[in-house]
């Protein structure tokens, strides 16, 4: 589950910065990169847990599922809060700094 859950974020996130790429204001492509890295994590991971389990890989219990997807939502979210730190410290707008030295 969480191989699944960071390869769907990183193809919505490829398919956001497809469609603004010339522009890529909002850096979308740095958060391309984390799901596509963490997706190739899990993908590894996939690989080695399956050598080890071999058949018994295929049917995991409810509860690891669960407890895998929740990881993979984490671990979505975690992207997400370094994306938008990265976002507020570039300022590609310059909306944080209008902010902070508006004239009063």
């Amino acid at each position: 589950m969480t191989l699944l859950t960071t390869v769907f974020a990183a193809i919505i996130c490829t398919i956001l910065w497809y469609k603004g790429a010339p522009k890529s204001e909002m850096k979308v492509s740095i958060l391309c990169w984390m799901y596509w890295g963490a997706s190739l994590m899990w993908l590894i991971d996939a690989i080695f847990e399956y050598a080890e389990l071999g058949a018994e890989y295929f049917t995991p219990d409810p509860l690891d599922m669960l407890n895998d997807f929740y990881l993979g939502l984490s671990v979505v979210a975690l992207g997400l809060i370094i994306w938008l730190i990265i976002l507020l410290v570039k300022d590609p707008k310059g909306v944080v700094k209008a902010t902070l030295f508006k004239k009063k």
